[in-house]
């Protein structure tokens, strides 16, 4: 029996250090295969003896044993006592509230108790109504759409792409295609180190070439969190929700609509002219033989219309096909605002203000400013002209659509176009 016992206690104990060389190993080397550049500081050369197993840890599992290495307390298990800081490592805050070590702190040499401190003033209130209204809309059980009553733990790991990470700041942003999303990825690559240019870092967001901007291994996403972490994967993303700083930015959906129209069938795209314009084309226009590039096409002037891209929107069979493309996917669908609570709700028709408060919050308003908007951007006044040919029945259920996201983030119904 006490070889037994002895045994299960050597499994616990060899499981916990392999899960502990995993976590150094992926934070440190295998980093780098993630980013084109990791700037994070090294641990040092050896971090200490491992907490030893109590008599209870015999009967933790595998994700309370993490959950304790990473100070979430094990169930109320006594925390290690806070570890002395090495040479040549980041010195703690002044401010920094006492309290236990924190395994991945120690690793990043990041600071998990920033983000409370990081929640500054909301001067006008504005922030306070956005947030309350999200919270509001997803418990009010009459604002009903698919995927709303699901956990986070329910959310595929392929749904969670848009959930860009930045651990040296605490920060994590859900990018929103066409809603400035490209300089707020420049901002984040800034902000974490990702990429260099001649061996050093990225410090103005608008010298990082757009190529680079939405490359997918620029970034770090929550979906690649299985590669690094396997099983506790979740249990981490779960842990950075609740310490960092969580932004996102939105619009009015139709207007997103018309601007994803424009940019991606107005505009010679060779990319999506042979995945959605020619598909759209021979279905709603009865084209039956199409040139092979988006240049030829414009040419002989073919082109996707704008009740063409509404009747692929408003079509049961696409979505049978393949979910929606990013840039035309509702908001709620890339974002999940009823799993995650957002601490900032930004919106692109306040976008100069709103940057700068978020900024603000961070704390890196002093070294970073968000890069200059372009004024021509596609305005709600467009709206009519642009829904003008389209059948009532159809902007009707379009509206149906895209409801959830008039709701959730306060957009108000567009009575105009959905009556005669």
């Amino acid at each position: 029996m006490a070889k037994s016992r002895l045994l299960r206690l050597w499994l616990v104990l060899g499981s916990v250090f392999m899960i502990v060389l995993i976590i150094v190993y992926w934070d440190n080397v295998g980093a780098a295969q993630f980013y084109l550049r990791t700037a994070l500081p090294r641990p040092p050369p050896a971090l200490g003896p491992l907490p030893s197993a109590g008599p209870g840890d015999q009967q933790l599992s595998p994700a309370q044993i993490l959950e304790k290495l990473l100070g979430g307390g094990g169930g109320g298990a006594q925390q290690p006592a806070p570890e002395t800081p090495r040479a040549g490592w980041p010195r703690p805050q002044a401010s920094r509230r006492p309290g236990p070590s924190n395994l991945e702190e120690s690793v990043r040499g990041y600071d998990w108790s920033g983000h409370d401190a990081q929640q500054s003033p909301d001067p006008d209130g504005r922030q306070a109504a956005r947030r309350s209204l999200l919270r509001e809309s997803c418990a009010n059980a009459s604002l009903v759409f698919p995927a709303k009553a699901r956990s986070f733990d329910d959310i595929p790991n392929y749904e969670l792409n848009h959930l860009i990470v930045d651990d040296r700041h605490g920060v994590i942003y859900c990018y929103v295609p066409k809603v400035a999303c490209t300089n707020w990825k420049r901002v984040m690559i800034v902000l974490s180190q990702s990429l260099s240019e001649r061996g050093e870092p990225y410090r103005d967001p608008l010298a990082i070439p757009r190529e680079y901007v939405h490359n997918s291994s620029t970034h770090l996403t929550f979906n690649k969190f299985w590669r690094r972490y396997g099983r506790f994967s979740r249990h981490l993303m779960k842990v950075k929700l609740k310490k960092y700083t969580k932004f996102l930015f939105v619009r009015d959906p139709f207007v997103r609509l018309i601007s994803a129209f424009r940019s991606k069938f107005e505009l010679e795209n060779e990319d999506f002219y042979r995945k959605f314009a020619v598909p759209m084309l021979r279905k709603y226009s009865n084209h039956t033989s199409l040139p092979a590039s988006a240049r030829e096409a414009f040419s002989a002037g073919l082109r996707v219309s704008f009740a063409n891209f509404i009747q692929y929107l408003l079509d049961p069979h696409t979505e049978k096909l393949a979910p929606f493309n990013e840039h035309w996917r509702q908001v709620h669908r890339l974002c999940h605002p009823c799993q995650i609570d957002y601490d900032f709700v930004g919106k692109l028709e306040t976008l100069d203000q709103d940057a700068a408060q978020l900024l603000r919050l961070l704390k890196v308003d002093e070294r970073l400013h968000f890069p200059p908007s372009y004024r021509n951007r596609t305005a709600s006044s467009w709206e009519e002209g642009w829904f003008a040919k389209i059948p009532l029945a159809w902007r009707q259920q379009l509206y149906k659509l895209y409801e959830a996201d008039f709701v959730l983030f306060g957009y108000p119904k567009p009575e105009n176009l959905l009556r005669d």
